[in-house]
């Protein structure tokens, strides 16, 4: 299930055993929360472990062990454990048993980043909560309701902004959130209290900047690069994103298939959906490709320039706006 499901799901019925795993940690934390807040007097029933407690025979006994024990003046008692990922031949030596024959007195909540691989979300005896991170509609809806029952409610375009600015990171959205609600209790928050108090996220800055740039808007570029250097971002890292959107650009319109064929193909390394790409292949239009494919070979040189030592990144980055603007290059320097 959803995390955004496992709410209704503890009030119809209470499992033994939960995997809550994901990259989101907002999601893992909010799970966790809702399961340990299941038991009475959680000082003495809430026993926690890391996956790298649980290592050779004695440690898999202890907790083994802990499972088992009974609560004190509850119905239920919480075993917590974090990153554990069992290989087969564990699982099947240590824990089957007990999975198989759960104690109804205990839940188990097991959460796990995702980084390793593990077989536990494949048994039937564990509860798999997904915790990656939510696409932007789901952040949207969670956003609109959230601050609704707070009573400073927000048009579903202003929570949309709120969940653009925050890149969709729910540890973010949430914080933002619970700030807009302090600054304008009980009433409604509008698109200038968004853009006066959420902070923009670096990555959206970075999507505003290749925007302005696909726009010809040297005048907005200039002021997002700025603004992003204040905060800690340097002119490396500027040319990466440009050379990145350049290299974006190139993939979306040569090749084959369907948006949604190319979109699968590039989310192997960030999330992309089918109407980016179709807005890919827009502003590669715009460029032209023997245009496009210039200007990711000149950011690549900019790159390659400073890390040989023959351009400083301050002037390799005027270099490479210059190229993109005015269509001309001033030289190292």
């Amino acid at each position: 299930m959803k995390y955004t499901e496992l709410k209704n799901s503890i009030k119809n019925e209470v499992k033994g055993i939960y995997l809550l795993e994901g990259d989101d940690a907002y999601f893992r934390l909010g799970g966790e929360k809702m399961l340990t807040g299941l038991v009475e007097f959680p000082e003495l029933n809430v026993t926690s472990f890391t996956g790298d407690d649980i290592k050779g025979d004695q440690a898999y006994e202890d907790f083994v062990d802990a499972l088992k024990v009974f609560p004190f003046m509850s119905e239920k008692r919480v075993v917590k454990v974090s990153e554990f990922y069992p290989t087969e031949a564990e699982y099947k030596k240590y824990l089957k048993g007990v999975f198989e024959n759960f104690p109804d007195t205990t839940i188990l909540v097991i959460t796990n980043t995702g980084e390793k691989k593990s077989g536990l979300a494949k048994k039937k005896e564990v509860t798999f909560v997904d915790c990656s991170k939510s696409d932007r509609e789901t952040v949207v809806k969670w956003i609109y309701l959230t601050m609704k029952r707070a009573g400073s409610p927000a048009d579903v375009s202003v929570c949309g902004q709120i969940a653009d600015y925050c890149m969709c990171d729910m540890s973010r959205v949430s914080v933002e959130c619970d700030k807009l609600q302090m600054y304008k209790p009980g009433e409604k928050i509008t698109a200038e209290d968004v853009d006066s108090l959420v902070y923009k996220d670096t990555e959206y800055r970075m999507y505003e900047l290749t925007n302005a740039m696909a726009a010809g808007n040297y005048t907005e570029f200039c002021s997002i690069a700025q603004d992003l250097m204040s905060k800690g971002t340097d002119e490396l890292g500027i040319i990466n994103t440009i050379n990145t959107f350049f290299k974006n650009l190139m993939t979306a319109v040569s090749s084959g298939g369907s948006n949604e064929d190319i979109a699968a193909a590039m989310s192997s390394k960030f999330p992309v959906k089918p109407y980016a790409v179709k807005r890919m292949k827009e502003q590669a239009k715009a460029y032209g490709v023997p245009r496009l494919y210039e200007l990711e070979r000149c950011s690549y040189a900019c790159i390659s320039d400073i890390k040989s030592g023959l351009v400083t990144p301050p002037s390799a980055l005027q270099n490479l706006c210059n190229r993109i603007f005015f269509g001309k290059d001033t030289g190292r320097g």
